[in-house]
């Protein structure tokens, strides 16, 4: 500011309103913004000068709530601060329209199911009042039901785009996207081909976790544990006799299991190779109790000799641990659940064969039951045949769940795709916990989350979903002469995007699907997480426009929730490891939940929301966008933060201060030519709140460049407030002019300097009503002009003590307090005042001493080096007519 920006400008320049108000700023700001392009990313442009964000796309089914506001709130400060730091910020902003949120959204709200067996109808509308119960929703094909999921989250996207506008989000909306439109499909595939290729993509036939309620295999990552109520039974295993039956006459083996409905499905017992109550019986075959089926008596480390009997039982599959057993110890297959979550129908081959000769008719009581039925229909038969010991002990323990499934999940058997995440290689592992370090965390504590979840990881990441709404998974496989597919050699597509089940590979006709000798598609699609973990690809034109993605990539930024580190931002740097041999971004800034009052999360399946349209209204009950903005800017990242209108409450305050202080200061001929005209700043009080003002700043500038907004805007608030409360009040008599002009031009000038930085200091914060204060004295936009620096701000005299202000105001609080106490006006005149204060206080009184005088209405002042407070020792006031 030592070189002003508008030295020719004069007081007439200044365009005042009647009555400033927060109402109206919203959309008149939002529209001037978009039609001057103040947020466009400026593509002729080099690395060096970009700045670019990988945002969360919401996902577009339903509604957003508070959270997402205060989440975004705080990347845009990021974005804002960025910008004025004189960056060429790329700020898009996409919607995750695809999988399963949007599919059951779909299907609730259109009264709809999706069944691939009905034919596509063109001319298909939904019910006008749709089915309460989903039994009663009507079926219709993959193509109609595919094609209400298209509009449905379109209308959604733009309910979105106006309530972040109504946030203030600085995105630039020219780059947005869907990860379901056909650039998305397009990217998402190549990556997966690409993938493929490189041998970081596979499919095996394996047991997978699956949930019931949507009939899909999900991944590690979506696991839940949920507490549910369920029972021990303890039940015999005798060992095996020379006939093949069990020998009663022998000692049973105990097991103690919560899931007796899997013992059709029993392969082994396992105790650890050190439990000396089993060690004579490792290697032995024993006899399931009701189906009469050899099983063997094995060792494992994994065995816990502390848990129930200390001998599990093996099923094939009751949990992920018995995929681990099944694979080390090289287990046979006996499945006997289907997806569906009910018990086969067909007699297992298995139990037919056994010896026992009411085995099929005990399963055939048990077949076609949903795993629950079943675990009560055989905890009976198992107390006829007297294979069950004592009662049911009713526990109530984890069960694991798809996180959006209404069921506990299963394993079943079945073919699927995978990447490769390190899951079953230590050497991948160490490759991605070392890209981990390559990023900066925010909060730093942060990255020990991603490190334990990477280190833990028990298999690869499952990326084929059996649903419709999706990236498909873009091959073909040829059909041998029995119809059998060829996986090891599946037809690659020419072109992109594609979806294999209505398109025809080259080299085939339509008639040759699903035929012998023919070809068929790959029935699934990919999961919503394989194309949102392509953000940085999607946004930055890989494979697209290579050029873009240099000045973009990898991204400075990727905001997002602590709870996803897991999910998207891991599966995010699986990708760029995979795809580009790099970390996909420098920065990776977490953000916190929003608890209710009762400290819980909020979120829309628990119903525990609050609507943001409820606070983001600028009139009562509303608090306006700016104090919601407020509020989300006092939480640091990563910190779990409370809904809380007072803060709201706060920054509605701090809004309206800033417009009545700012038409104050404005209104006594303040204007932009006087900003940073220090020269002309020759009273000891204005130099000393500039020289305060400049330690702010640079407080401020290193918070904002470290990613703590929260402590730049304590710091920014603090001076405001003082300056304000304080400074104004002081200055008032000698602004006006009363003391001549040199005095008047030099409380001018640090008036303008002041509330010029100050304005500059809350723009990232509370762009609204900066703006509107900047458009009544300055040109352009605030959000375009740069960040103050500590050098703007250099005073000439190093030696100015900043606390000053400080003092001086402190005693005009004194004398306030004492006109309260004695009941009379502050306007009351004072014929006399002596004050006894410590020797700093009294040398800052009688620098500012004209100014004390009168901001306190005081005639006659006597100051006194006594004591270690400010005190007034002796007031006379003048008698009020």
């Amino acid at each position: 500011m030592n070189t002003p920006a508008f030295s020719d400008s004069t007081h007439e320049s200044v365009n005042l309103p009647d009555k400033p108000a927060l109402e109206g700023l919203r959309d008149k700001w939002d529209a001037a913004w978009s039609d001057n392009g103040v947020y466009a990313f400026d593509v002729d442009t080099n690395r060096e000068q970009v700045y670019s964000i990988d945002t969360p796309p919401p996902t577009a089914s339903g509604s957003l709530h508070v959270g997402h506001v205060f989440s975004y709130t705080q990347t845009d400060i990021i974005a804002r601060y960025q910008r004025m730091q004189g960056k060429n910020v790329f700020y898009p902003l996409g919607w995750d329209d695809n999988g399963l949120p949007t599919e059951r959204r779909v299907q609730n709200y259109y009264g709809v199911t999706c069944d691939p067996t009905q034919s596509y109808d063109p001319n298909f509308e939904p019910p006008a009042k749709p089915a309460k119960n989903s039994r009663d929703f009507v079926k219709i094909s993959r193509q109609n039901f595919i094609e209400l999921c298209e509009t449905l989250s379109a209308e959604d996207e733009h309910v979105f785009e106006d309530l972040f506008r109504s946030t203030g989000l600085s995105v630039d909306w020219n780059y947005t996207y869907r990860t379901i439109d056909d650039t998305s499909r397009s990217v998402s595939q190549k990556a997966f081909l690409t993938d493929l290729a490189n041998g970081h993509a596979y499919s095996q036939d394996a047991p997978t976790m699956w949930d019931v309620t949507f009939g899909t295999a999900v991944a590690q990552a979506e696991l839940e544990d949920r507490e549910k109520d369920g029972a021990y039974h303890k039940v015999n295993f005798y060992p095996e006799g020379t006939d093949g039956l069990a020998d009663t006459s022998a000692e049973p083996l105990v097991i103690l299991t919560s899931r007796p409905e899997l013992i059709p499905a029993v392969v082994a017992l396992v105790a650890h190779p050190e439990d000396e109550r089993y060690t004579s019986h490792f290697g032995t075959t024993v006899v399931s109790p009701l189906f009469g089926v050899s099983v063997d008596v094995r060792a494992h480390e994994l065995a816990k000799s502390d848990k129930g009997t200390g001998i599990a039982m093996v099923c094939t599959f009751g949990d992920l641990t018995d995929v681990t057993w099944w694979r080390e110890l090289d287990l046979p297959t006996r499945a006997v659940i289907n997806r569906g979550g009910r018990l086969n129908l067909e007699v297992p081959e298995w139990i037919a064969a056994s010896p026992k000769a009411d085995a099929v008719a005990n399963y055939e009581k048990l077949a076609g039951k949903t795993t629950f039925t079943a675990r009560k229909e055989i905890a009976e038969m198992l107390v006829e045949s007297g294979d069950l010991i004592g009662d049911v002990e009713a526990i109530t323990h984890p069960v694991p769940f798809y996180e959006k499934g209404d069921k506990p999940l299963e394993v079943v058997t079945s073919r699927q795709w995978y990447i490769r995440n390190g899951g079953r290689s230590a050497e991948l592992r160490d490759a991605l916990i070392a890209r981990g370090r390559e990023i900066e965390w925010h909060p730093a504590f942060m990255r020990s989350r991603y490190e334990n979840w990477v280190e833990n990881l028990n298999g690869d990441w499952l990326v084929s979903r059996q649903r419709y709404f999706g990236v498909p998974i873009p091959l073909w496989y040829r059909l041998d002469s029995a119809g059998e597919p060829d996986y090891s050699d599946p037809i690659i597509p020419e072109s992109l995007p594609i979806d294999p089940i209505a398109e025809v590979p080259a080299g085939f006709t339509a008639d040759q699907r699903d035929v012998p000798g023919g070809f068929s598609a790959d029935p699934d699609v990919l999961d919503t997480w394989a194309t949102s973990s392509l953000t940085p690809q999607l946004l930055g034109g890989w494979s697209r426009d290579e050029d873009f993605f240099a000045k973009v990539f990898p991204f400075d930024l990727r905001p997002q929730g602590h709870d996803i580190i897991r999910t998207w931002l891991f599966s995010t740097v699986v990708r760029a490891n995979s795809l580009n041999d790099v970390a996909p971004w420098k920065h990776a800034g977490l953000s916190g939940w929003i608890l209710d009052p009762d400290r819980k999360k909020m979120s829309k399946s628990k119903g525990n929301v609050v609507v943001p349209s409820d606070i983001l209204g600028e009139a009562k009950p509303g608090f306006g966008p700016d104090a919601v903005r407020y509020w989300a800017a006092s939480a640091k990242l990563g910190a779990d933060t409370a809904y809380d209108v007072t803060q709201m409450q706060i920054g509605r305050r701090l809004a309206m201060k800033l417009l009545n202080a700012s038409k104050f200061a404005l209104a006594q001929g303040v204007h932009s030519g006087l900003v940073g005209q220090l020269g002309s700043v020759t009273h000891d009080l204005d130099r000393a709140l500039l020289t305060k003002l400049a330690e702010v700043v640079e407080t401020a500038s290193a918070h904002m460049a470290a990613y703590d907004y929260a402590h730049a805007l304590r710091a920014a608030e603090s001076f405001f407030w003082e300056f304000t409360d304080d400074y104004v009040e002081l200055v008032k008599d000698r602004s006006y002019g009363s003391t001549g002009e040199d005095d008047q031009l030099s409380a001018h000038v640090t008036l303008a300097t002041a509330l010029d930085v100050l304005l500059r200091l809350f723009a990232p914060i509370m762009p609204f009503v900066t703006e509107e204060v900047w458009s009544w004295w300055r040109t352009g936009s605030v959000h375009r002009s740069p960040w103050p620096g500590d050098e703007q701000l250099t005073q000439p005299d190093s030696s100015v003590n900043p606390e000053l202000l400080a003092s001086v105001a402190s005693v005009l609080t004194e004398i306030r307090r004492v006109k309260t106490e004695a009941k009379v006006s502050q306007k009351t005149q004072v014929r006399s005042l002596t004050i006894h204060a410590p020797a700093p206080v009294v040398a800052a009184i009688e620098s500012s001493r004209g100014d004390l005088t009168a901001a306190g209405r005081v005639q006659h002042l006597v100051t006194e080096d006594k004591g270690e407070e400010i005190t007034v020792a002796e007031i006379d006031f003048i008698a009020q007519d």
